[in-house]
């Protein structure tokens, strides 16, 4: 009976014990759980603007300040070609040959007359000493004295002319050579060895290596803001400049129905012919809104977007959820207007983790300003 009696207060006391504890741990959780329920969100205060600086961006494309089509003044085949496509020359560099053989066997030609020429002017010349001498004796007459008269000034004239085509023989021999008229680099080449070039005809592209110039269009709507010589932000590839603006298209043009801006880019720009051209613009936009985070901004409906804000009163701090429209975005900014007001507290980040009409606790930090 004792032995019994032991084991029922036994039982009793591990009973009684495991209901403390039990009821110890249970407050501990619900304590816990009490102390958790408010979550923490980052909110900034709203902070009204009138306007807003714009970013415009206009594109256009690089051209050297000379490019031409490098060809010969005279007609001929191809003999030599010098250099070819992305060759580097220099002013008065021969860049081509054609072949000057009918030139040669001309200039040839052209020397025997003159030395033929010029021997008879030497012989009507002596004629006409010798029948002056011997008309002081009445052996001569006068018909003839002009007959030798006559006869030397024609050679004459004829010797003249043969100098004449002389010197358009060697012009033409000189004009056989192609020369590079300015410094620059060879973009292209359009006939090959062999080829019967035209009068004109283009035989290589040659872009010039300095004053490189953007051309870009802009709106006539804005074209007062821009003159002559008025500094502006130009952009090309990775490069950023401040270039002056060197002449303003004085038409629309009938296709983009923009003005043509002729913008000189500084000397130590590295551009290539033909690269894209960007021209940053800021201008003020006057519209009442504000700067927020693209972070606090989530997907609404009817092409708006919604904006968290946190209304508080003395017992708790709760989310509301509000339309708002975006006027302009930066990167990592967005300018909106819509049912907000000035100071208001918006969420700044972590909209995925809240619901509307949830009980927050606010972290306040400073506004965001742009």
């Amino acid at each position: 009976m004792d032995r019994a009696a032991r084991r029922f207060w036994r039982a009793i006391a591990i009973s009684t014990f495991a209901l403390v504890a039990l009821s110890a741990c249970q407050r501990e959780v619900t304590e816990h759980a009490n102390s958790a329920s408010l979550q923490h969100v980052v909110t900034a205060p709203l902070v009204f603007t009138s306007s807003y600086q714009q970013d415009q961006v206009f594109t256009g494309t690089i051209r050297a300040g000379n490019t031409t089509g490098v060809g010969f003044e005279l007609s001929g085949k191809l003999s030599e070609l010098y250099v070819d496509s992305g060759a580097k020359v220099v002013q008065g560099q021969v860049l081509a040959r054609l072949d000057t053989r009918l030139l040669e066997a001309e200039r040839q030609e052209i020397q025997a007359s003159l030395a033929q020429t010029q021997a008879d002017v030497d012989l009507a010349s002596s004629t006409l000493k010798r029948n002056l001498e011997l008309k002081k004796s009445g052996y001569v007459s006068e018909q003839l004295l002009d007959e030798n008269r006559s006869q030397l000034i024609s050679l004459e004239a004829a010797k003249l002319r043969l100098i004449a085509s002389q010197h358009a023989n060697r012009l033409k021999l000189d004009k056989s050579l192609l020369l590079a008229p300015f410094d620059g680099s060879i973009s292209q080449r359009l006939h090959s060895l062999g080829e019967v070039v035209s009068t004109g005809s283009p035989v290589f592209t040659l872009v010039g290596h300095i004053n490189p110039e953007a051309y870009i269009g802009i709106p006539v709507d804005i074209a007062g803001q821009f003159s002559h010589g008025k500094q502006v932000n130009i952009s090309v590839h990775d490069q950023h400049f401040t270039a002056q603006i060197a002449g303003i298209s004085a038409e629309v043009n009938p296709i983009s129905r923009t003005l043509q801006l002729r913008i000189s880019l500084p000397k130590e720009a590295r551009v290539i012919n033909g690269e894209i051209a960007y021209l940053h613009q800021q201008q003020n936009v006057t519209q009442a809104g504000y700067w927020v985070p693209i972070s606090a901004l989530t997907d609404g409906i009817r092409g708006l977007w919604n904006i968290y804000i946190v209304t508080s009163n003395k017992a708790e701090a709760k989310i509301e959820r509000r339309d708002v429209e975006i006027l302009y975005t930066t990167q990592d900014m967005a300018y909106i207007q819509g049912a907000i007001q000035a100071n208001e507290h918006y969420v700044s980040q972590g909209l995925q983790k809240l619901v509307v009409g949830q009980t927050v606790s606010p972290v306040t930090i400073s506004a965001t300003r742009q």
